[in-house]
């Protein structure tokens, strides 16, 4: 028996595709686990396999110790080259097997530079075959996915292929080797750290590292501004000085003395302008992900995990794009009206499908591969809050872009007081166009100024002079390095969130508002000294270009990567010649960046110690560092990042810490377990005692097998299911059983 194997890159994906290519039903089969699908399309016999992700990496052909520069590199199978990838294996072994009889093979994985090596190296390596055909889709729906069938390339996408090859062979030869420097230096100054670097690692680091010297290094100027504050017409009025901010206290004092005791002023001039504020442009990855950050907080790296699920569950396109534009072949109508079935958007999709022509307002940014994200249609269900949430902003910014132009008007009052004048300004939406669409994500400040006319008499409440100065440069946000890293070229949109991540998994930034750590700072300025090209965004930047340039036949893979040896080599030599220093200034950062980062606060036993938080045999603890003078301990939850909160606890004034759970919000606790904050009062308290009693009995609403039962831990008290862990059933104490059940209960 012969058939074509279609190679998708995950198991969802490829039921998607089955379902979608299917004339019948999909016979889904498994083999050690894995699940395939077999299927006819027309005369034709089709098996859809899976991958899960990347099937093979890089690694050494022979490992020669601790050696380095390293450049003889080769792809092997993940499995058999990190113990996390072991799950791997099996998929390999499948797709291997099916591979034998086959004679026909469709690489079927996302398009896109990532997706495009997957498919490759299954094609290379497993399927032993030169090439294979390709499908392009951008959305895992039916019709999209049997056109992308019916007009599949005859080849992969070469340039494609051969762009993500070189990228992955750079990053591996430019982290393996500065990271090996890293590490080998701190061996030399006696001690060991694992250290890492890369590509764009470095160069990202140096730019939070700049931002953070540039705030040490502020120094604050003070200025002086004027505000006037009145009654014109019946309303209140805010106006400033038109002089803004006075750099010479003498001036300003000048103006005060010139309006002291003045009780009236008047209209000078008003003016009006209205202008047209364009809707927004459809979202690329980046706008996505700094949109999620600004609305719910959501960082860029889950904001792709949660973009990545609901595309492969249908729900919308590939999130991996560029682009800022929508194409007139998605058919708009279609997707509205599709979209008009969900309750949440009926109202509101119907006022669009009343115009006479849908056009979306498309940016200027695009990606050869995928249109800007959009939602299929497709209704989603059972969504988790926060996949909710992203949801909700990706089709509210869809319809945003078809919608009219909001209107907006600035008003411009200037007030005479004593021949000094004070301006205010205030701007209000006339017309919500887009707005309407785009609620409760339009953030701007509306401020209707009274109805004035010239002449019009304002009368004085106060005159006030403030002191103020200037403030440092903000530090970026997880959001806002993203986008200036794509300003700057570095790193790619799929990349660029799990970089950041990698930066404070290192301990090299820290804080919501990312602050490079002393670690960070040390490592920048110590390469900067000794191998500056390490983080020169200049050579990232050209390899980056030069990658685009492979990706369009431009220049060719081994030409570049030539290019690359030649300048590691020339660093490496340049980095060993001053190996120890380099180990010498890193170490000693390092041990001050682990003491600042695990100290809690001060002994709450001894007073004389700190406690600092350790890691032992049964994973994380604090405890004071005078040991074994001061045996004081606390427990920590193994479920959670734990961070230092900084703070005491206001009631019992033991150190507080945060826990740092996914998906959730940061958790702030105190470490004594007898915290009396933790003790649970009034009407809460007396239901924690009757349950505590087992005065009230109360079915588990989950599993239903258990009774809510009350527990404790570092946290607080709380409710939770008697059958733990195997339900795992919670609430807080008050949201659950009522007055009425202790009446009931004791009534019986």
């Amino acid at each position: 028996m012969s058939y074509e194997l279609i190679i998708v890159e995950k198991p969802l994906a490829a039921k998607k595709i089955a379902e979608a290519l299917a004339h019948g039903k999909p016979i889904k089969e498994n083999l050690n686990g894995v699940p395939f699908y077999k299927i006819t399309h027309g005369k034709k016999d089709i098996i859809v396999a899976c991958a899960v992700g990347h099937l093979y990496g890089l690694a050494e052909k022979e490992k020669k110790g601790w050696t380095f520069p390293v450049f003889d590199i080769e792809w092997k199978p993940a499995g058999d080259i990190s113990k996390r990838s072991s799950f791997s294996k099996k998929y390999l072994i499948v797709i291997k097997k099916l591979s034998k009889e086959a004679n026909e093979f469709t690489v079927a994985t996302d398009y896109d530079v990532e997706g495009e090596v997957i498919g490759l190296n299954v094609i290379k390596y497993a399927c032993k075959k030169k090439d294979a055909n390709r499908m392009k889709f951008s959305t895992l729906t039916k019709p999209d996915l049997i056109e992308a069938y019916e007009n599949k390339l005859n080849h992969l996408d070469w340039g494609q292929a051969n762009a993500g090859e070189a990228r992955h062979f750079l990053d591996f030869y430019n982290g393996i080797n500065y990271s090996r420097a890293l590490t080998s230096s701190i061996k030399t100054a006696g001690s060991f750290k694992l250290m890492s670097t890369g590509r764009v690692q470095g160069p990202t680091l140096k730019i939070v590292v700049n931002r953070e010297k540039e705030i040490r290094a502020f120094k604050p100027v003070p200025f002086w501004q004027i505000e006037l504050q009145g009654i014109v017409n019946k309303g209140n009025i805010i106006a400033w000085h038109k002089e803004d901010k006075f750099w010479e206290k003498e001036k300003a004092k000048k103006v005060m003395k010139n309006v002291k005791g003045q009780k009236k002023a008047i209209i000078d001039k008003t003016q009006k302008k209205q202008f047209k504020q364009a809707p927004p442009f459809p979202f690329d990855l980046t706008t996505l992900q700094i949109e999620a950050y600004r609305c719910h907080r959501i960082s860029p790296k889950e904001t792709l995990e949660i973009a990545q699920e609901l595309y492969t569950s249908g729900f919308i396109s590939y999130p991996r794009t560029s682009s800022q534009q929508l194409s007139e072949k998605m058919g708009y109508k279609k997707i509205l009206t599709s979209l008009s079935k969900q309750n949440n958007y009926s109202s509101l999709i119907k006022k669009l499908l009343l115009k006479k022509t849908l056009k979306p307002n498309n940016g200027k940014k695009t990606d050869p591969a995928h249109p800007a994200v959009y939602p299929t249609g497709i209704s989603p269900k059972n969504l988790n809050e926060r996949e909710q949430k992203i949801y909700d902003l990706i089709i509210k910014r869809f319809m945003a872009t078809f919608a009219e132009p909001a209107t907006r008007e600035t008003m411009t009052i200037d007030i005479d007081c004593n021949k000094e004048i004070f301006i205010a300004k205030g701007t209000r939406t006339v017309e919500k166009g887009w707005h309407t669409f785009y609620e409760p994500y339009v953030k701007l400040e509306e401020e209707e100024l009274p109805t004035v006319n010239k002449n019009d008499e304002v009368t004085v409440k106060k005159i006030k002079l403030h002191e103020k100065e200037t403030q440092p440069p903000k530090r970026y946000t997880p959001a806002s390095i993203i986008k200036e890293l794509e300003k700057k070229n570095l790193g790619t949109k799929s990349t660029r969130a799990s970089i950041i991540d990698t930066l404070f998994h290192r301990g090299y930034v820290t804080g919501k508002a990312i602050e490079a750590t002393n670690l960070g700072i040390k490592t920048v300025e110590t390469l900067e000294k000794y191998t500056p090209k390490i983080v020169d965004e200049a050579l990232t930047r050209h390899f980056e270009e030069d990658m685009e340039k492979i990706r369009e036949n431009k220049k060719k893979p081994d030409d570049v990567l030539k290019e690359a040896k030649e300048k590691i080599t020339e660093i490496i030599k340049d980095f060993k010649k001053h190996e120890k220093k380099i180990g010498k200034e890193l170490l000693a950062a390092n041990i001050e960046t682990r003491d600042e980062l695990s100290l809690l606060g001060n002994c709450p036993t001894c007073k004389k110690g700190e406690l600092h938080m350790r890691r032992g045999k049964y994973g994380s603890f604090a405890a004071c560092n005078l040991y074994p003078k001061c045996k004081t301990t606390f427990s920590l939850p193994s479920n959670a990042l734990i961070k230092p909160a900084k703070k005491e606890c206001e009631t019992c004034h033991y150190p507080k810490v945060l826990a740092i759970k996914k998906g959730k919000r940061p958790q702030e606790f105190c470490l004594n377990k007898q915290c009396p904050a933790k003790q649970v009062e009034g009407d809460a308290g007396k239901e924690a005692k009757e349950i505590a009693k087992g005065i009230v009995e109360k079915e588990c609403p989950k599993c239903k097998e258990g009774k809510l039962v009350l527990r404790g831990s570092i946290y607080g008290k709380f409710i939770g299911c008697s059958q733990f862990p195997k339900c795992r059933y919670v609430e807080k104490l008050g949201d659950g059983p009522l007055k009425e059940d202790f009446e009931k209960k004791k009534s019986k």
